[in-house]
């Protein structure tokens, strides 16, 4: 969204344009101003509206806040959060104030909050919302609406509720819409959804949100190794997430290493540490072109006109190479591939990469044939399909070989594949060129 800019000269006027946008146009407009400024329009909020604001920040904006505010707001606000995102404000600060932070936290939140801060990083557990409103079978739906209206102020979610036996074992889910329309002398196990999705409080947080996702579910119950509840994690939580995991996957497919914060929080020095060694990586790697072109260096001496097409030839080796690279991450990321599927990805792929190099090289046979003559036609264009079949084969099965060794795909994404066809594009080039003009 397009908002003007808070005008943080003039008071009055700054207090009426926070009155004036919601909610989330404040935290947005919030986000981009310097920290001394944001904590002045911060205190400006009305109080019930600024934990609001608060919470729509960003973890790294939210530090950086609570550095500009007095103590007693301070305690205020990280009291008033949701249990789940004090966690994730928690991991980002140092540990020393982290400790301050939980001393003055009521003791009821304080156990809820090392209760989270207790599970594996970006497991189920650090995201889950431990208070829900829990339903057991024998309960009248007229006594479970009481319930819910009674602790409704103090749990999330309510919209999607868990069914447990007295043991807290999960027995199913019932949602807020079935409860209203249920008679109310029915029982909640009468209604209840016994197949239900749940989660391991271990699993992957990007696994339990594409459960969320893929199921069109409001919210999921995560349960311990004994399949007793411990929380739920809600959809809001399942959409950040994935939005984190796609920011991760888009930085790492431009070679460079995710920020981890928002980009006007991140110093210069972290900028391009998150790109130097990917640099670096992709130069060394980069010294294979160098070895096949010393390699072929008279061969290219004999046909000086082999070098105009070098760029052509790589070029278009590299982008089929990301091209098919970016489509089996992104559908890897979709679950629409597999790691077992890799012996059928590759053959299409490479299917599709011989069709691609065979159009590339019917359009270019006769401009090349009139320019260079029919033995440079006919190389380039069984390099064309040779590069384009090869580069595809490669930028499919990589992503793929990643997954089976437990690295991220999009690490071994685009500019990597590049950098690689780069090498073996030049190779099968100079290989073909030899054999047709007998060198």
């Amino acid at each position: 969204m397009s908002q003007n800019p808070l005008p943080t000269s003039d008071l009055k006027t700054l207090r009426q344009e926070l009155q004036e946008r919601t909610p989330l146009e404040v935290a947005d407009e919030l986000a981009r101003l310097a920290p001394a400024e944001r904590a002045k329009a911060f205190r400006l909020l009305a109080k019930d509206s600024a934990l609001e604001v608060f919470q729509l920040l960003d973890a790294a904006h939210q530090e950086e806040l609570l550095g500009g505010l007095r103590d007693e707001q301070v305690l205020r606000l990280v009291e008033e959060m949701d249990a789940d995102d004090r966690a994730r404000l928690f991991d980002e600060m140092p540990a020393t104030v982290v400790r301050k932070l939980q001393a003055g936290l009521s003791p009821r939140e304080r156990r809820l909050t090392a209760m989270l801060l207790g599970y594996p990083d970006e497991s189920a557990g650090r995201i889950m919302s431990p208070k829900f409103i829990r339903l057991i079978p024998e309960m009248r739906v007229e006594d479970a609406l009481a319930r819910v209206r009674r602790r409704a102020q103090d749990a999330e979610p309510i919209y999607t509720l868990p069914v447990t036996d007295d043991e807290l074992r999960l027995l199913g889910t019932i949602t807020l819409r079935d409860l209203l329309l249920a008679e109310p002398e029915n029982t909640v196990g009468e209604i209840m959804s016994g197949k239900t999705h749940a989660v391991s409080v271990d699993e992957d947080q990007e696994q339990v949100a594409r459960i969320i996702q893929g199921a069109d579910l409001l919210a999921v119950p995560v349960v311990d190794s004994e399949n007793r509840l411990v929380g739920m994690v809600t959809v809001d939580d399942a959409m950040d997430v994935l939005g984190a995991e796609t920011g991760e996957d888009l930085a790492r497919t431009g070679a460079s290493e995710p920020l981890g914060r928002p980009y006007f929080s991140a110093s210069v020095f972290h900028l391009a540490r998150s790109r130097a060694v990917w640099l670096l990586m992709l130069a060394v790697a980069a010294t294979l072109t160098v070895n096949v072109l010393s390699a072929f260096e008279q061969t290219l001496e004999e046909v000086v006109v082999l070098a105009l097409f070098i760029p052509l030839l790589i070029g278009t080796g590299g982008n089929a190479g990301a091209q098919s690279a970016t489509t089996v991450v992104r559908s890897m990321a979709l679950d629409d591939i597999r790691p077992e599927d890799i012996l059928r990805v590759v053959l299409r792929e490479a299917r599709v990469g011989f069709l691609l190099g065979g159009v590339l090289a019917a359009l270019s046979l006769i401009p090349v044939w009139l320019f260079a003559g029919e033995s440079l036609a006919v190389i380039i264009a069984l390099s064309l399909i040779t590069v384009c079949t090869l580069a595809s084969f490669v930028g499919s099965m990589m992503p793929l070989l990643a997954r089976k060794v437990g690295v991220d795909p999009a690490v071994v994404s685009a500019p990597f594949v590049t950098t690689i066809v780069d090498a073996s594009g030049l190779l099968v080039y100079f290989l073909i060129a030899r054999a047709v003009l007998g060198l």
